[in-house]
């Protein structure tokens, strides 16, 4: 049965028109059974639904609303709920001892889908899921977008699943659903409101400036939490450690997921940053791909498998990435960062494209592996220190970041209700 899918995801990649057909009636067809089998379901005022990732995650923004709801009284008597594709990673996350825990796209998930007053979610929601009359769904998204997003995107050939036309498609389905959607900067409201074709669907009042209550954890940490990552880790307290995150490319896919190639020599590496340093390696969670960094044992820590990348922030002393949003969360730490853009010009031209001046980033660009070791050694020798540049990075984009914002977002969506529950009490 997989083979037969795969053979026929591969047809239909080959066949964009047959495909954008089959997706569009598939989907009315999932779409109408779900309005048919959810009929009648009674809404619960005091019932929220959590995913990461549509299932894969126990992390990003949801997370840290979830995790400030559970420490506040006023939502003792309040239902929360998470959904994952695998159920046994929640019993991972001592946190969720207080959550009921939902298998994703099982019968059980579908009907809290039409139960639940809120959904909270910061990717797609699967596509059938029609909004009820009194619900309430909250998009958080995840990340500061460098990279051009959804209906922005202009190189059509870059990506090997969508065409233009099914990006926008599918991006207007699952918007319309959303009463708030989180947005860190004026900068981001600038951008979701194109990326996400907000004022063609008069969506556009749905956007709050907060901040990311992901980044709460980063004003908050303790020396002694930091510490207890390291060990979790197996990471020697004195090791210098760089945490390198790429992103995915939407032209790199087998048929199953994104893949990706680390493009780096991790041999060369060890050998010219010597015992003091290690790397803790990230993928993106499109990949698909493994990797198999037994013969680096000690020196890369492959953390693709952590759900949250926050907690790992606080213990690196230097982010390497490319084109991935998380330089712009790790900015606040106002550590040293670089750009290592091996494919520049074909990311730039035929892939995505920017939504800023890449002039702007807060460190060195690298196109040539040849020169990593160095720079790296130059920006941990203890000599770091903000530059203009970096402070009038943050100051543009993560200016609204403190330790609140996962409490605004809840004031936010949660205060008519509580209105509402007063009034009666």
């Amino acid at each position: 049965m997989e083979t037969l899918k795969k053979h026929i995801r591969n047809y239909l990649k080959k066949h964009h028109k047959l495909r954008m057909f089959v997706r569009k009636h598939y989907g009315a067809y999932k779409e109408n059974k779900y309005i048919r089998k959810t009929k009648g379901i009674e809404l619960d005022e005091k019932m929220v639904l959590f995913e990461t990732f549509m299932g894969r995650q126990y992390g990003c923004n949801p997370k840290a609303i979830y995790e400030r709801m559970i420490s506040s009284p006023e939502f003792d008597d309040y239902r929360l709920i998470w959904a994952f594709i695998d159920t046994d990673k929640a019993s991972e996350f001592e946190a969720l001892k207080r959550a009921e825990i939902v298998q994703m796209k099982s019968k059980e998930y579908f009907d809290i889908c039409a139960r639940a007053k809120y959904i909270i979610t910061n990717s797609n929601l699967d596509n059938r899921i029609v909004k009820r009359e009194g619900q309430v769904f909250l998009q958080t998204w995840h990340g500061t977008p460098l990279k051009r997003l959804r209906c922005d995107i202009e190189a059509e050939e870059g990506n090997v699943n969508n065409t233009l036309e099914e990006i926008k498609w599918r991006n207007d389905i699952d918007v319309v659903r959303y009463d708030y959607f989180i947005s860190p900067s004026a900068f981001c409201t600038g951008v979701f409101t194109s990326a996400f074709n907000l004022k063609e669907l008069g969506k556009e009042n749905i956007l709050i400036e907060t901040g990311y209550p992901r980044n709460d954890l980063l004003f908050s940490y303790s020396d002694d939490y930091a510490a207890e990552i390291k060990r979790e880790l197996g990471i020697p307290e004195e090791k210098t450690i760089i945490l390198y995150a790429p992103t995915f490319r939407d032209n790199m896919h087998d048929g199953t997921g994104y893949v990706y190639d680390t493009h780096l020599d991790f041999d060369r590496l060890r050998g010219e940053l010597g015992e003091d340093y290690v790397v803790l390696f990230r993928a993106h969670y499109f990949v698909a791909n493994q990797f198999d960094f037994e013969r680096y044992r000690g020196f890369v820590y492959d953390v693709s498998g952590h759900d949250d990348i926050t907690p790992l922030y606080t213990i690196t002393d230097l982010l390497i990435t490319d084109y991935s949003s998380v330089f712009f969360d790790f900015a606040n730490l106002g550590r040293p960062m670089l750009f290592y853009m091996y494919d520049l010009d074909e990311y730039a031209e035929d892939i995505r494209g920017f939504n800023l001046d890449i002039a702007e980033l807060p460190g060195p660009i690298l196109r040539e592996e040849a020169s990593l070791a160095s720079q790296i050694r130059k920006l941990t020798d203890g000599t770091f220190s903000r530059d203009e540049k970096y402070v009038k990075f943050n100051k543009k984009y993560n200016y609204l970041d403190d330790a609140n914002a996962s409490r605004r977002v809840i004031d936010i969506l949660f205060g008519e209700q509580r209105e509402k529950e007063l009034k009666n009490a």
